[in-house]
């Protein structure tokens, strides 16, 4: 088990009577990629601002490896941030603005070439130290901050929303970019962000935020696959949530829930313990659609349904299907069996829903979903 690098303890945030950051603990570990994530006012940057020195608890305790920092400036912790708007200096070359924070400590030239070289390297853009930031893309900006901010060797990189100013398709090449570099470096990496794919894809652990605390904390995989409240099944993916009660075990592995329509489904034992009102939720890439005379296994859920809507995106096709008792269950399928689009299921078919039980998951009907807005599609 790696050491802990950034331990909050009991920290509180208000702004006057609102409370931003509400009694959070929170440990991150030396050399991972740790991601705070929410939607708009969950706390989240807030938090950040609070490791990073730039705003004060109202109480609590933050320490950085070991040491209490809870009041001291930013200058004085062993951290550096990389925000939104990169903050470059316009008038210095690429080579001054990535060895500004070496200037300041007095590192003498001939060490200062050396460790930008390598920072260029790193960022791979070597043969850019003469240009200005004007000469550059937003991309390249976004490595140059990295640069600057790694320069220095801080214990922990925090990381302010940096890839929100730039298009769809340079944001994917930088997550793979971002997460490439903290690997080679090896130091943590402490990244706010409101895109669930975004933090899916670069995090070893992921803090998902709402209303000034976390609702879960875990590794990528489990979030997903089992997401313990409402919001977290909401916020990460799109969820099928189906209201039910727990009414027996199935043997060791499975226990009977009874769903608000009446059909009796199963899902993992272990997961309803000491449970009796749940929502079964399930992810709608997790379920097939059968043709009412097809044989669907023994093991699976089923439940008849009708297609309403089917909407072709490509690599799948998103079809909302209305099952007894009225409910839509979003299902995805891949359109690789249906090649064509005259293939796909159309409007007005009849068809079985099945899932197998495993893919099911369970989280305790009260609370809020995520708002619709933020939820990923």
């Amino acid at each position: 088990m790696s050491q802990v690098e950034v331990r909050l303890v009991d920290v509180v945030k208000k702004f006057g009577e609102a409370v931003a950051v509400d009694h959070i603990d929170l440990e991150v570990r030396d050399g991972e990629f740790f991601s705070l994530l929410g939607p708009s006012g969950c706390g989240k940057t807030t938090t950040l601002r609070m490791i990073g020195g730039f705003e004060e608890p109202t109480s609590g305790l933050i320490e950085l490896q070991g040491q209490d920092v809870t009041w001291l400036p930013p200058y004085k912790r062993n951290v550096n941030t990389v925000f939104q708007n990169y903050a470059l200096f316009p008038h210095l070359t690429i080579y001054e603005n990535i060895a500004f924070g070496l200037r300041r400590k007095g590192v003498k030239d001939a060490d200062i070439k050396g460790r930008v070289r390598d920072m260029l390297e790193l960022v791979e853009l070597p043969g850019y130290e003469n240009r200005k930031p004007t000469q550059i893309s937003g991309g390249q900006a976004q490595r140059i901050a990295l640069a600057r901010a790694l320069i220095n060797r801080p214990a922990v990189l925090l990381l302010d929303e940096p890839l929100g100013a730039l298009d769809l398709k340079l944001r994917k090449q930088m997550q793979v970019e971002l997460k490439r570099i903290q690997q080679e470096v090896g130091i943590t990496f402490i990244y706010v962000t409101h895109d669930q794919e975004e933090a899916m894809t670069m995090s070893d652990r992921i803090a998902v935020m709402n209303n000034g605390h976390y609702e879960q904390l875990g590794d990528p995989e489990t979030l997903y696959e089992r997401p313990a409240t409402r919001f977290v099944a909401g916020f990460l993916g799109v969820s099928n949530l189906v209201a039910g009660t727990v009414t027996a075990t199935d043997g060791a592995d499975w226990a009977a829930v009874t769903l608000e329509n009446g059909i009796v489904t199963r899902a993992p034992r272990a997961l309803t313990e000491g449970k009796t009102e749940i929502l079964l939720g399930v992810r709608p890439e997790k379920i097939r659609l059968y043709e009412p005379h097809e044989t669907v296994p023994d093991s699976h859920n089923r439940m008849p349904g009708t297609v309403r809507t089917a909407s072709y995106m490509g690599v799948s096709t998103q079809y909302q299907v209305e099952v007894p008792g009225g409910r839509r269950l979003t299902v995805f399928e891949q359109n690789v069996e249906r090649a064509s689009k005259a293939e796909l299921w159309e409007p007005g078919e009849e068809v079985v829903v099945g899932w197998q039980p495993q893919h099911s998951f369970v989280v305790q009907d009260k609370g809020a979903p995520a708002p619709t807005e933020e939820t990923a599609q």
